[in-house]
């Protein structure tokens, strides 16, 4: 149950996403047009700086309210939920949690503002083993050199700063790997060409290439060797966003088909009176209701500051499942006119919530986390 001031939230931001971005988002998709115009509102709004102290100008709030924050801008475009989910769960979160207090005074109000951060984990041969990042920093004359590639990074063309992973060391298990916040503007660093994408095409996702990219200390971000372990720390959140966002692309895909049945007439009366029908949108809309719960309780769990990485994973899988299966449905239900773009958006959702099937880990690295995590219970 939401309190008085997570509704009041929800409220706020469903206003501005029915304003603001709905009207927009097949011209996003269809043009892959980046959100500028939308930056620098939700960014005044706190969109920007959901988990970035006062301190630092931001406007924080509890898990509940960022995953509403996602959902509700995901229920209207993919692409402007996967861009705040990225810049506050995987851009700043590091920052905040492992950042020196320079890097978090240099950093933090610049996010807070509407400046992006983007995150790069994955490379061209790394990514599900993760542990296998090529990108290497050799430390020398005080400085790190830093060698390598990033792929599938969102928000790559408009991020001012990149939090990367590198091996800084030939040590073949995970403890070789360290973090580093890269600076845009720093000699050697490269952005690739942008990707054309399946589904989420009003957001930004391209390679990022670094060549003899000299950093000093001070962009190390934590301890040399700690970079494997931060990475699986900051990803245990960032899947609640990411499941938060399927849960708003789901959400959407339930109103656009609810929308045609209760108005597309055959055989004399609304195709949602029929029973074939009307089951399908009762399991869509039970089903979400089911993800919906975890997510917030999830959610939860992680401002109490109890464990939970298996729930996390268990809400992106779950998740990821059901908004890619009720976005079909949506499509089924709409028949023909579902597989048109820019007419109804159940063809456009179905597209976007692919990814939540793929980033972030994919369901099949969920069911591991969730498996190895069940089995250690058993004694």
């Amino acid at each position: 149950m939401l309190d008085k001031n997570q509704l009041e939230f929800r409220e706020k931001v469903r206003a501005f996403a029915l304003e603001k971005i709905e009207p927009v988002a097949a011209i996003l998709d269809e043009e892959q047009r980046f959100i500028d115009e939308h930056i620098q509102p939700m960014a005044e709004m706190g969109l920007l700086s959901m988990i970035i102290p006062e301190e630092y100008g931001g406007k924080p709030t509890d898990t509940v309210c960022y995953s509403i924050a996602v959902e509700e801008l995901s229920r209207v475009c993919g692409s402007t939920g996967i861009t705040v989910a990225a810049h506050n769960s995987l851009g700043a979160f590091p920052i905040l949690k492992f950042g020196t207090d320079d890097q978090k005074k240099r950093f933090l109000p610049r996010a807070a503002k509407g400046e992006l951060i983007a995150f790069g984990l994955s490379e061209p041969d790394a990514g599900s083993d993760a542990g296998g990042t090529q990108t290497k920093a050799q430390l020398k004359d005080g400085n790190w050199i830093i060698n390598g590639s990033k792929s599938w990074i969102t928000s790559a063309t408009r991020a001012f700063a990149t939090i990367a992973v590198a091996k800084t060391s030939d040590d073949p298990s995970d403890k070789g790997i360290t973090s580093f916040v890269l600076e845009k503007d720093c000699e050697g660093y490269s952005i690739g060409k942008k990707e054309n994408k399946l589904g989420l095409r009003g957001s930004d996702t391209a390679f990022l290439h670094f060549d003899d990219m000299k950093v000093g200390p001070e962009n190390l971000l934590g301890e040399i060797g700690d970079g494997f372990k931060q990475m699986l720390i900051t990803l245990d959140g960032g899947r609640i966003s990411i499941a938060a966002m399927a849960l708003g692309l789901a959400q959407g895909a339930l109103d656009c088909a609810l929308q045609y049945a209760a108005t597309r007439v055959q055989f004399g009366k609304p195709i949602g009176h029929f029973q074939g029908i009307g089951h399908t949108l009762a399991d869509m809309a039970a089903e979400i209701e089911a993800t919906r719960q975890l997510i917030y309780n999830t959610s939860c769990m992680k401002d109490a500051k109890v464990p939970f990485s298996r729930e996390s994973a268990m809400c992106k899988l779950m998740a990821a499942d059901v908004g890619v299966r009720v976005s079909s449905q949506a499509i089924t239900i709409l028949g023909a006119v579902g597989c048109l773009t820019g007419k109804y958006s159940a063809e456009r959702i179905w597209r976007d919530v692919k990814l939540c099937e793929i980033g972030e880990g994919t369901s099949e690295i969920q069911r591991l986390v969730i498996a190895r995590d069940l089995l250690k219970s058993v004694k």
